[in-house]
């Protein structure tokens, strides 16, 4: 039964981590759809 306890603790570990990134990278996405990205405002002719 510990081997199941461990295995639980590693997915509710994995599981928090992959919810922290998903915040972030929707963070992310939210600020870049709010502010246009310096990309599209480069000079052509530089």
């Amino acid at each position: 039964m510990n081997k199941d306890t461990s295995r639980e603790e590693r997915l509710a570990a994995k599981l928090r981590e992959n919810l922290r990134k998903r915040k972030a990278q929707s963070r992310g996405a939210a600020q870049q759809d709010d502010q246009p990205s310096d990309l599209s405002k480069t000079p052509k002719d530089s």
